[in-house]
């Protein structure tokens, strides 16, 4: 009987990777985050490396957050909180008017039990 093998580190996820979320799991975070108030905020300067780095390291700590997008029309804001998302590796779970609600599992030390499907 063969030992597994580790898998080759090109096939390896990444520490934070982008999961995708079932509708259940979106509903369930949609949920807990109706009560934040936005933690970031984007401003007329649009996405910078600040902005990134914050997000980053507000997921690191919160998971789940509020992102404010004061950006141009509605397809400009959609593009700017999809971009931070897939800079950051969080998943875009809902946006309403300027207000955009972003998750990433923090797998050192998660806070929030989100169910399973």
């Amino acid at each position: 009987m063969q030992a597994p093998t580790a898998a080759p580190p090109a096939a390896r996820r990444p520490y934070n990777h982008a999961m995708s979320l079932s509708q259940n799991q979106k509903k369930y975070l949609r949920r807990l985050g109706h009560g934040l108030e936005p933690v970031v905020l984007i401003g007329q300067q649009g996405l910078t490396g600040a902005v990134v780095r914050e997000t980053d390291s507000a997921l690191t700590a919160h998971e789940l957050l509020k992102v404010k997008a004061r950006v141009g029309d509605r397809s400009l804001r959609e593009e700017v909180l999809s971009n931070l998302a897939a800079q950051t590796g969080a998943e875009l779970v809902q946006t309403i008017g300027n207000i955009g609600l972003l998750y990433r599992k923090n797998n050192k030390l998660q806070k929030l039990l989100i169910p399973d499907s």
